[in-house]
């Protein structure tokens, strides 16, 4: 029953963080749902916010240019601070397992991944597909290519890998959660377009976890 869900809140970053109505999340009807990891493992959706509060970031494509750089960023969060905080922090496509291996490789992405091959959750949890470009919105600091550079450079890469790959949907967007211990949901942002990733010293803020200044190799805020 709708009334049975968890309530939680999506943020737009055009609005420097001001909340908008509350959202619900059927967060219960992707918990039986599975993510391989990358050996090909099945493992329970839920197991990964189950027992801790986790982040848990869905990308786009490995081969989009913005989920790339986006998630170097995320590389660069050193493990003792998610450790200090008792936060695991996710990332999730929407590949074949095979992909993971090299996207970590390409990215230097030391935490843990998995991919959601059949995008059950990403359907699930209603995730968009296409994308929605408003004036208003605000560039992502994460993202340093052109939107012509970085189209060139994902196109470059599909053609250099197995059958032409694009390695997932195209139309298909991403978010972010934070979830957990159990079935709570913190946080929720669905992406409107391939630049709408929010951003990441906001995750961090809102999990509790140290935050790190992503203009220059880590360095720790005065918080």
């Amino acid at each position: 029953m709708a009334a049975d869900l968890p309530v939680t809140q999506q943020i737009a970053r055009a609005q420097q963080g001001h909340q908008k109505n509350p959202v619900n999340i059927p967060i219960s009807e992707v918990e039986d749902c599975f993510v391989y990891n990358r050996h090909g493992k099945r493992i329970p959706f839920k197991s990964l916010y189950d027992d801790k509060k986790s982040i848990v970031i869905f990308v786009r494509h490995f081969l989009c240019y913005t989920c790339k750089e986006y998630v170097e960023d995320l590389a660069k969060i050193p493990k003792r601070f998610l450790t200090d905080a008792d936060v695991r922090l996710i990332v999730i496509g929407q590949s074949s397992h095979h992909h993971i291996e090299a996207f970590c490789a390409l990215t230097g992405y030391p935490h843990e991944i998995y991919v959601d091959p059949e995008r059950q959750i990403y359907k699930k949890l209603g995730m968009k597909k296409g994308e929605v470009f408003t004036e208003s919105a605000a560039p992502c600091p994460h993202v340093k290519s052109s939107t012509l550079m970085g189209s060139v450079k994902s196109l470059w890469r599909a053609m250099n890998s197995p059958a032409f790959d694009f390695q997932g949907d195209l139309n298909q967007q991403g978010g972010c959660l934070i979830l957990g211990p159990g079935s709570e949901v913190h946080f929720t942002h669905f992406d409107m377009n391939r630049l709408d990733h929010m951003p990441i010293t906001w995750l961090l803020q809102l999990a509790g976890v140290q935050m790190v200044d992503f203009r220059d190799q880590p360095r720790i805020l005065d918080v």
